[in-house]
């Protein structure tokens, strides 16, 4: 089956998944379109693009699941002129929508393989206001400021407020949280002036956050 197909056959499926559970945000939906996902999944991999599974990436990071990503950018809720944080890059994909929409995204990433095969997917699918950068996603982004929304990809044990320091007011930032040992669930904090409002909204299949950039990979 071709790319192109694959694409469109994908993507006709998430639209009705999604209006099934109530998620009809034209802007998301016409980004996702614009930002094919064959161009971020490994070759191997390219008929699995559209489907729920993860998808293996190089240094044990994965690809989520098509709806799944999706849903977490429906929470995040990206607006027009915004900027974005994303802390764990893996292939690129959701940053690469997130792109389509907000003014500007950063994308952070510990492992160099990553960093260099997303910047590949990001400028093949023809996007350049996403900045990838290796760096170490636990200590937050240093000397850049604030987001308007900011995307954890990576899991913490409580809340992490080096991350809650760079939300504007207004600003939404969505994080796993580790429940247990080896289970966590999306949470999402939505900043008011000094008040964060939390809602705990789905489990998640992420993995707890390793500090520092990787060295070797």
């Amino acid at each position: 089956m071709s790319p192109r197909i694959v694409e469109q056959e994908g993507f006709a499926a998430l639209v009705l998944r999604l209006r099934a559970e109530g998620i009809s945000n034209k802007e998301l939906l016409d980004a996702v379109e614009q930002t094919p996902r064959t161009l971020f999944a490994p070759p191997q991999y390219e008929e699995n693009a559209y489907s729920s599974r993860l998808l293996p990436l190089d240094c044990g990071a994965f690809m989520e699941g098509f709806d799944f990503a999706v849903r977490l950018l429906h929470h995040l809720n990206v607006r027009p002129g915004q900027r974005v944080l994303e802390v764990g890059t893996g292939s690129g994909f959701t940053a690469g929508v997130m792109g389509r929409i907000a003014e500007r995204v950063l994308t952070i990433e510990r492992y160099r393989t990553l960093v260099a095969g997303a910047q590949r997917n990001l400028e093949k699918a023809g996007i350049r206001n996403v900045v990838v950068r290796q760096a170490d996603g636990s200590i937050g982004p240093a000397g850049e400021g604030t987001f308007d929304r900011i995307l954890v990809t990576a899991a913490f044990t409580s809340l992490p407020r080096v991350f809650s320091d760079h939300l504007v007011s207004g600003g939404i930032l969505i994080v796993p949280i580790m429940t247990n040992d080896t289970d966590c669930r999306i949470v999402r904090l939505t900043r008011t002036g000094s008040r964060f409002d939390r809602e705990d909204l789905f489990d998640a299949p992420y993995l707890p956050i390793v500090p520092q950039i990787a060295s070797f990979l």
